[in-house]
């Protein structure tokens, strides 16, 4: 247990590092002002900049970062542009979840479920590209269909800000930028994100002392995630497992997947996922069906994910009104289609 918990805690402090010290560079808040200069005043341009922003975060740097630190820059942006903000706050959120699927860092989830694949004998990527394209494209539409009439709005192209050091801003670009194809080069991703970081710490250290604290470690995170794996562990000894297998079946994907989204909806996708892995484990094609229905199918309560629960105390933060009543219902129209959509590319 301990050998599979060490490389997904290092990895989400290093990546948190990561992304922390380079919000601090400006780095996210200079792209999604480029983007806004790039869209000319369309918002429909504009969004589908955020939507390509959004995705590549979310695949190179995990949902959590697209969640946390994505979500205050494209709500302020919106209040400076007078955009409703909800176009924005619901593509961060949904595209946190439904677009990673495919890279092992793109969630916490897909960092355990590396371990099965490998004694599988199969790379991950390998399965994940179909339903990760699928539930990518599904997610855009809807947000399209649900927000027409915000994306038919103008607004007039704001600056982009100041970047106050570019020796900063330019390293952190660079570390982020090096993260894609560091994490895809079958190295232990452990490793390339830890050096990432410690880049970065030594390059504020030089430049901006000011900028580290010990509050740039996601402790709470940690600490959560250890209690789960603590939780779940004892549970699976005491029947859990068997009721899981009883419930899931052995022979429908899709129903593998609506198991582990109700789930996940219930207490979280984490605790959800580490229960049902030994249902799934037996071929890697019933291990990406149960990530899709932990990372595509935990949108429909606040608590489905960590990310989504850090995603509305940033919504919070910016004054803008997320009820769990308003995140259900647009889920209930998503989530269906978008686990059903993934599972079917994944058996295309």
């Amino acid at each position: 247990m301990v050998e599979r918990i060490a490389p997904v805690l290092v990895f989400l402090i290093a990546v948190t590092v990561i992304a922390e010290l380079a919000d601090q560079a400006k780095v996210f808040d200079v792209a999604a002002r480029e983007a806004a200069h790039l869209a000319r005043g369309r918002v429909w341009r504009l969004w589908l900049l955020v939507v390509a922003l959004a995705t590549g975060l979310t695949i190179v740097l995990s949902l959590d970062t697209c969640a946390v630190l994505l979500t205050p820059v494209v709500l302020s942006m919106a209040r400076q542009l007078e955009i409703p903000p909800k176009l924005f706050a619901f593509t961060t959120v949904w595209l946190a979840g439904t677009a990673s699927l495919l890279l092992p860092v793109s969630n916490l989830t897909n960092l355990l479920a590396l371990h099965q694949f490998r004694q599988l004998d199969t790379s991950f990527i390998s399965v994940s590209w179909r339903p990760a394209i699928a539930s990518i494209l599904i997610t855009v539409v809807v947000l399209a269909t649900l927000f027409h009439r915000d994306l038919r709005r103008t607004y007039a192209v704001p600056q982009t800000p100041p970047v106050e050091d570019k020796v900063l801003f330019w390293g952190s670009a660079g570390v982020c930028v090096l993260m894609g194809p560091a994490f895809v080069s079958g190295v232990e991703v452990a490793w390339p994100a830890s050096i990432g970081a410690i880049t970065l710490v030594v390059l504020f250290a030089i430049r901006r002392r000011s900028a580290l604290r010990w509050s740039l470690i996601p402790y709470k995170l940690v600490i959560t995630v250890v209690v789960l794996f603590t939780v779940v562990g004892f549970l699976s000894k005491h029947g859990l497992e068997d009721l899981l297998r009883r419930i899931a079946g052995t022979t429908s994907e899709l129903r593998l997947s609506a198991t582990a989204a109700v789930g996940a909806n219930l207490f979280d996708n984490l605790p959800a996922y580490l229960a049902m892995e030994p249902v799934a484990s037996s071929s890697p094609h019933r291990m990406m069906a149960l990530l899709i229905g932990v990372n595509c199918g935990c949108l429909l309560t606040l608590w489905g994910s960590l990310a989504t629960l850090l995603w509305r105390a940033r919504c919070d933060a910016a004054r803008v009104d997320i009820s769990w009543w308003s995140f259900l219902w647009r889920g209930l129209i998503l989530t269906p289609l978008v686990v059903a959509g993934a599972v079917l590319a994944l058996n295309a």
